[in-house]
């Protein structure tokens, strides 16, 4: 069984196709599918997702490049929404300093008030982190959470020690496939193997063999086997490890 820590598989790109999607999915030995909102408006669709597909469980949170569109009022909708408990996890939050422009402030004021939702439910969080490692996990140490999985990492390896000390999981994923990508392969071959998920963050960051299209679900398959081959293990192995990691920190079930 295959676990897929991050798809958003509510986009818009799946509305032509998504049932045939999951359907090869499922043929390739994806079984599960972890689904995080970004904004107000995905909470409704995250959620509608998983009552109506076997295997989706919901993750709502604002992402932090969504927050300039965010209000007091969504935060309180993601507190009464967490309170019914069918989310697993808070999410896809964080800090993002890459895109030109961000308004840092806001961002960590979003970021800090949702993993205080995450700690008064009790739940993970599913972390955005892009050229803020240091300043996400200050934000962590001093909001102390359940973990989580710092999606897409790409780190260096003190900051993976330091993730995986506040009791998170790394996500691997497409940008692992492509050989120029040297520290990220790197840290997927010598990181510990129970440190580590697998994820595909379709329809977004395709895989080496996809550049340039639309990522689908199915592409996990192949991700694992990448992991194999980098590590020197069998692909069931990585699929068996990654699997248990998944399922241990987001408290999913083992079956079904």
């Amino acid at each position: 069984m295959l676990i897929d820590t991050h798809i958003h598989l509510d986009a818009a790109e799946f509305d032509p196709d998504r049932a045939a999607l999951l359907a090869r999915a499922r043929a390739a030995g994806i079984e599960k599918f972890v689904v995080p909102a970004v904004d107000r408006a995905g909470f409704a669709r995250v959620l509608a997702l998983a009552e109506t597909t076997p295997g989706v469980f919901p993750v709502l949170g604002i992402h932090p490049l969504t927050v300039d569109h965010a209000d007091e009022a969504d935060l309180d909708l993601l507190d009464a929404l967490l309170a019914q408990g069918r989310a697993v996890a808070v999410g896809e939050i964080g800090l993002d300093h890459y895109v030109p422009g961000f308004n840092a402030a806001r961002q960590e004021a979003f970021f800090v008030a949702q993993l205080k939702l995450a700690r008064r439910h009790g739940l993970p969080v599913i972390l955005h982190v892009r050229r803020a490692q240091d300043a996400v996990l200050a934000a962590l140490r001093r909001v102390r959470v359940a973990g989580g999985i710092a999606h897409a990492f790409n780190g260096s390896p003190r900051q993976a020690e330091a993730f995986i000390e506040l009791g998170f999981k790394l996500g691997f994923g497409g940008a692992m496939t492509f050989d120029g990508s040297r520290r990220i392969r790197r840290l997927a071959a010598e990181l510990p193997l129970d440190a580590i998920v697998l994820e595909t963050d379709a329809p977004d960051m395709p895989p080496a063999w996809a550049r340039g299209e639309r990522n689908v679900p199915e592409n996990l398959l192949h991700i694992a086997g990448v992991l194999a081959e980098l590590r020197g293990l069998l692909p069931k192995e990585i699929i068996r490890a990654t699997s248990d990691n998944a399922c241990a920190v987001l408290a999913l079930p083992e079956n079904g």
